[in-house]
């Protein structure tokens, strides 16, 4: 999650009464480790890959969280079927926002998370306006790399019988959100399918097969 310094962190300090079984080994580090931590490594951001980094910044993450303004998620929801989908859900937010509240303790160390390996890279396909593969084949993943600043812009896919598969849907795109929107699980694309950029202008998006 991006918060990127728009505001100033509120620290909780140490005589905070803990009044919640929600701790930052076992299930902070997990929803940060999914939310935040591609962005928050310390280079990009401000860190929130331990619990010395992150706990000075507890109660603005509740906020800014819980206003969901954070973490940025441009692609818009129920259009394509993304796995790495940063919209918190309700549940996490509350799972937040009770750590926060509880005093936001740390927890036992042995419950801290192993490291996730890298993900292998797809090959990658450019495309502008519309692109025509010469045999069907999966989609993994799709990345507005190409979008002109402010623009919206749909990428579908249009199968041979007429039917339409959404592959991605921006809105205004802001390049300092750039991602890879990869799918929960493949979308299959029969030979014949068209993938097309609407509005053709609005610039070219990169799919990964």
């Amino acid at each position: 999650m991006r918060l990127l310094l728009f505001f100033v962190a509120l620290p909780l300090f140490g005589h905070d009464v803990i009044s919640t079984k929600v701790t930052w080994t076992k299930e902070l580090s997990r929803l940060v480790g999914r939310r935040c931590a591609s962005c928050h490594d310390g280079k990009a951001s401000f860190s929130l890959l331990d619990y010395e980094s992150a706990r000075p910044w507890a109660k603005a993450i509740k906020e800014e969280t819980g206003n969901r303004r954070m973490p940025p998620w441009q692609a818009i929801k129920g259009f394509g079927d993304f796995k790495d989908d940063a919209g918190l859900t309700q549940e996490e937010i509350e799972v937040i926002s009770d750590w926060v509240e509880g005093g936001a303790p740390e927890g036992g160390p042995k419950w801290l998370p192993a490291r996730s390996l890298p993900v292998r890279k797809a090959a990658p396909v450019k495309v502008r306006g519309s692109w025509q593969p010469g045999k069907g084949g999966k989609v993994v993943a799709v990345k507005p790399d190409g979008l002109k600043p402010g623009a919206s812009a749909q990428v579908v896919g249009e199968l041979p019988d007429g039917g339409i598969v959404p592959l991605l849907w921006i809105y205004r795109f802001d390049s300092k959100y750039l991602r890879t929107y990869v799918y929960r699980t493949p979308v299959e694309l029969p030979a014949g399918t068209r993938v097309r950029v609407s509005p053709a202008d609005a610039g070219t998006v990169t799919l990964f097969q």
